[in-house]
């Protein structure tokens, strides 16, 4: 669940401006991986949005819920549609990934509606942003399609007011959901983590390759940074403490 409110990093021009070629096996795989990881992303959160909708208290909520859904489905199709174009398989994109988003999702299953939302603003917002820092090293026609796909269509709006107006009938939930944000951020930020790691191709983006700049150890540093006080800002916004 994007947010338009984000404070997006600016564009790095030198690596921005690069035109970089999927032709290029290395790179080719490096861009497969960033859509396969978005991809099985968007497809687990149209999932898990689905499944919230079923603990939502009201019709309304529940609609809302569904609306969220379906935009999230879109998103997938989007990056598949776009994997294919590359030639490459979306089903095989996104199996590297199944292992470490599954295992986010499991150690983080919302126990009501409330902290299904939270999840859906904090948690899915960490993974959003870890995304963006990476298109900024990727040719802009990647780059655009992945602020195209993690752009804010309102579904933000719906979670901070509903939260807030839970709070506000029942100031008690607030320390509640305050930890479980906590708890949230500490999950997403080392999902991110693993999944850069553990796949060199998608890391190759990050810290560069032969012939082709990555982000230096203070850059990556500045990254995590801007990832947490991104998290903080979403916390506040929705009146919790981080």
């Amino acid at each position: 669940m994007s947010d338009d409110a984000t404070q997006r990093p600016q564009v790095d021009t030198d690596h921005g401006s690069r035109e970089e070629s999927t032709d290029e096996p290395g790179y080719l795989a490096a861009v497969t991986d960033l859509l396969g990881a978005l991809a099985y992303g968007e497809l687990r959160a149209f999932s898990q949005l689905a499944k919230d909708a079923e603990l939502a208290p009201t019709l309304h909520h529940k609609s809302a819920l569904a609306v969220l859904a379906a935009h999230e489905l879109k998103n997938y199709s989007v990056l598949t549609e776009r994997l294919q174009s590359l030639g490459v398989e979306p089903e095989s994109a996104m199996e590297p990934f199944v292992a470490a988003v599954d295992a986010f999702h499991e150690r983080t299953a919302a126990s009501d509606f409330l902290e299904g939302l939270v999840k859906a603003y904090v948690g899915e917002g960490i993974a959003q942003d870890f995304y963006r820092e990476i298109s900024r090293y990727v040719d802009e026609d990647t780059r655009a399609l992945v602020v195209s796909v993690l752009e804010d269509t309102g579904q933000a709006d719906f979670a901070v007011t509903v939260v807030r107006e839970a709070i506000a009938a029942d100031p008690r939930l607030a320390g509640r959901l305050a930890l479980w944000g906590r708890r949230l951020v500490g999950e997403a930020i080392t999902q991110a983590q693993r999944v850069g790691v553990e796949r060199d191709a998608l890391a190759s983006i990050l810290v560069g390759a032969p012939g082709r700049a990555g982000a230096d150890l203070a850059e990556l540093g500045r990254m995590f940074a801007r990832l947490t006080d991104e998290h903080s800002r979403r916390m506040e916004r929705l009146g919790l403490s981080a």
